[in-house]
């Protein structure tokens, strides 16, 4: 198996493009000091190796919540009765696709799980927690808190080198 080695113009590109995928590939090029062939068959080779996982917007909760509403933000923490792999993966199958679902942390020590959830207001995470963990058998536990104000969210990676 081939292993992935990234130079420092892998690593320029990586910390533009998660600061905004919106660059062009010529704009990108330009800022690395390469030719844009160069730049979009580099950009393509990161895809292809899985390191850029998707190109998404992040949208503005404060400017968006005039037309759609604040919405209600918990962090919950998990317990599991049986933590064997296979009740692991069947909650982890059974939670990720839920919309209300934005991130999914398996745990340790402590919770089994962490989940930043996002619902419209407290009867939307009460039938959120009806439908993901009330129903489940296996949930043991859940202790959730709710977000008064958010201080910071930043998806960006830091990317320190070896």
């Amino acid at each position: 198996m081939n292993q992935l080695t990234l130079d420092e113009v892998d690593f320029q590109l990586l910390e533009l493009l998660q600061t905004d995928a919106s660059l062009t590939n010529q704009a990108l090029a330009k800022r690395v000091h390469v030719s844009a062939p160069t730049c979009l068959r580099r950009v393509k080779r990161l895809h292809g190796a899985g390191l850029i996982e998707r190109q998404i917007a992040v949208l503005d909760a404060q400017r968006l919540a005039p037309l759609v509403g604040h919405g209600l933000t918990a962090i919950a923490e998990v317990t599991l009765d049986r933590q064997g792999n296979e009740e692991l993966e069947a909650f982890e199958a059974r939670v990720a696709p839920d919309e209300a679902v934005q991130q999914c942390y398996r745990v340790s020590p402590g919770p089994d799980f962490v989940l930043v959830l996002h619902v419209p207001d407290m009867p939307g995470y009460l039938a959120l927690a009806q439908r993901l963990f009330n129903a489940d058998a296996n949930v043991r536990n859940v202790k959730a808190f709710f977000s008064v104000k958010r201080a910071k969210f930043e998806p960006r990676l830091p990317l320190t080198r070896k």
